[in-house]
């Protein structure tokens, strides 16, 4: 029997890995000889630079960076072991859960400290990026990002624009002269689930600028200066980005993207991760592969991680069994999108408190396996 383990985090409780091998520990007890294989799996969000470093192998590295209010941060990414591939997440530079007291900066908040952590890794030998971009804190545009890694924008009197949307509508003249050369080498995989355009009435103002600060009477005014953003750069890179699908995520951010750094893609989080971390190939002789998350519901099959590695296990006609910390009532959502089935870890009643204790949760995660790995080492597995 092979079985492939690609757990998402328990988010406060266990990480990927930890919960991949408790699990792991579980089949064990019960199947031997079992070969079981232990991947890392998160949807490009929060816990993603963890997981792929953890999961495939590789190191921290601890940046100085511009936050997203001009406040100096320290930014955490990841190097994978091929020494070329970094993993990270923007929130790590210019995310809400950065700004000083909480208090939004909706016209003035930067991208700029992204741009200093991938420069910061391009220095080091990295050309390939995987980039979750989920959490921003900013409406720039990208602009931030871009001014970091060498572009210039600039007034009518030649001079550099400010920080913020604020600034974008002075923007009349975008060069390039300063862009490290060894940009255009580069690759930048960026993990979005975003789906909207850059302006517009579903774009990255109307529909996420309320939740950074954004009142209902300044919409109008924020858009028209994403607007012009939006044309002056159409008419330096020669194409018009501002309605490709993402591109209004993370305030406009997918537009810098897509428009200034043209070997740069944006897809769902957990295809990129699914493909980092190789999933595809152990999955072909697999017989059973294990998921789960924190807690399973409907959301869960509406394309978060574990339904991704269920999409791809019935492409192999493996079974899917799934376990988490909690399951909702509305949970078997999850046996439409290829979860076979799926059990709750907890045993008894406990507080939250003590269920999300990592040593609790890894104590239960293994138990619980344990058990219906004592059923399946009893029962033929055709795939």
């Amino acid at each position: 029997m092979k079985v492939v383990i690609a757990m998402d985090s328990f988010k406060g409780s266990m990480s990927s890995m930890e919960a991949g091998q408790a699990a792991k520990k579980g089949i064990e007890r019960a199947y031997p000889h079992a070969d079981i294989v232990v991947k890392p799996l998160a949807d490009g969000g929060e816990g993603t630079t963890r997981a792929l470093v953890d999961g495939l192998g590789g190191s921290y590295v601890s940046v100085p960076v511009t936050g997203p209010v001009g406040n100096s941060v320290t930014a955490t990414y990841g190097i994978l072991s091929d020494g070329v591939t970094a993993v990270m997440e923007m929130a790590q530079a210019a995310g809400i859960t950065l700004l000083p007291e909480g208090k939004p900066a909706p016209w003035d908040a930067t991208t700029y400290g992204v741009g200093e952590m991938i420069l910061d890794a391009i220095q080091r030998g990295c050309r390939e990026f995987i980039i979750g971009i989920g959490g921003s804190a900013t409406n720039d545009g990208g602009v931030g990002m871009l001014q970091a890694l060498g572009y210039t924008f600039v007034d009518t009197d030649g001079r550099e624009i400010g920080n913020g949307i604020r600034e974008l509508d002075r923007i009349e003249r975008i060069g390039r002269e300063h862009v490290h050369p060894a940009l255009d080498e580069c690759r930048f995989h960026i993990a979005c689930d975003v789906r909207n355009p850059l302006c517009g009435k579903n774009g990255a103002i109307y529909v996420y600028g309320p939740q950074k600060g954004v009142k209902e009477e300044e919409k109008a005014e924020l858009d028209a200066k994403m607007r012009h953003y939006a044309q002056q750069t159409a008419a330096f890179t020669g194409r018009d980005c501002r309605n490709a699908e993402g591109a209004g995520a993370a305030g406009g951010l997918g537009f810098a993207f897509f428009s200034y750094l043209p070997q740069a893609e944006l897809r769902p989080g957990v295809d990129i991760v699914l493909e980092a971390i190789g999933l595809g190939q152990e999955l072909q002789d697999a017989d059973i592969v294990l998921t789960g998350e924190g807690q399973l519901d409907r959301q869960t099959a509406m394309g978060k991680a574990p339904a991704g590695v269920a999409a791809m296990a019935k492409q192999y006609g493996a079974l899917v069994l799934a376990f988490a910390g909690g399951v909702a009532e509305d949970a078997g959502a999850c046996n439409q999108a290829g979860i076979d089935a799926f059990f709750p870890i907890v045993r008894g009643v406990t507080t939250l408190e003590q269920a999300m204790k990592p040593e609790t949760a890894q104590h239960h995660m293994t138990l619980a396996v344990e058990q219906v790995f004592r059923l399946c080492a009893m029962l033929p597995i055709h795939t």
